[in-house]
């Protein structure tokens, strides 16, 4: 009798465990089902602007990817605002699943620029960066508040169009760029910059895709190339979700400060 109930005990404790297992494994697999490997988690597109290239974006893809997001910078061709665009629009027809755009500077324009009937965008970023209405351009936003003094460190390259390529004179460069970043490192961004046509800054641009797609901004607070107030304003005009101003913070904010870019950007994923 008394092998019986011991045996009968073992029997119960065993199904528990087994329950408890069982009930383990369900939780575990659950977790595992609302973050699969390639699910919808969204791809974080990166445009750079103006005398930038894709590289700026690194420090800020690091973080993202030790987070788990698939991020990719996207190559800018600074050519105009209407056919970057549509180069974005080609990138984004090659990526599956939902999309955070992220664009910085002159890249801003740009993603307010893709055709927004795109369902696959879900939210837009904008870091120290232009959202123009319809009809704005990037040059008339830029002097619509005083601060900015890009115009006095230009250095322009004729284009047989009669065009012109515009760079940052290297001498000028950290202390207009990115003053908050090491003058080593700014040196490398200085000889790696790529040029903006003219008329890209000066080309009006289409319906906004912020009239229609949620927006964050984050607000860079020393900016020399678009003055703060010009930020702040873009920032409510488009009904921003959250907008954040890193205080101190230079236009190559992605550099200096990409935490706060990062932080940014997880909570527009959502």
């Amino acid at each position: 009798m008394l092998t019986h109930r011991v045996t009968v005990r073992i029997t119960a404790l065993l199904a528990a465990l087994v329950t408890v297992a069982g009930l383990a494994l369900l939780g575990t697999s659950t977790v595992v089902a609302a973050h699969p490997a390639g699910g919808q988690r969204p791809t974080i597109v990166l445009v750079h602007g103006a005398f930038a290239d894709g590289a700026s974006w690194s420090p800020v893809i690091e973080r993202l990817q030790r987070r788990g997001f698939t991020a990719v910078a996207v190559a800018n061709p600074l050519r105009g605002v209407r056919s970057d665009a549509e180069a974005l629009d080609a990138r984004l027809a090659g990526i599956d699943g939902p999309v955070v755009l992220v664009g910085h500077s002159y890249g801003g324009a740009v993603i307010t620029n893709v055709t927004a009937r795109s369902p696959k965008v879900k939210a837009l970023v904008y870091v120290a960066a232009f959202a123009p209405a319809e009809g704005e351009s990037a040059a008339e936003l830029a002097a619509s508040y005083p601060g900015s003094t890009l115009g006095d460190t230009l250095a322009p390259v004729a284009l047989p169009d009669g065009s012109n390529d515009l760079y940052i004179k290297p001498s000028l460069f950290r202390q207009q760029f990115a003053a908050d970043v090491p003058a080593r490192q700014t040196a490398l961004m200085a000889s790696t910059q790529r040029p903006v046509r003219d008329t890209a800054l000066n080309e009006a641009s289409g319906e906004p895709a912020w009239a229609g797609i949620p927006s964050w901004f984050l607000l860079a607070g020393a900016d020399k190339n678009i003055p703060l107030r010009a930020q702040k304003f873009m920032a409510d005009r488009a009904g921003s979700r959250a907008t954040v101003t890193v205080k101190g913070a230079s236009h190559a904010v992605a550099v200096s400060r990409p935490d706060a870019v990062v932080k940014l950007i997880v909570r527009a994923a959502g």
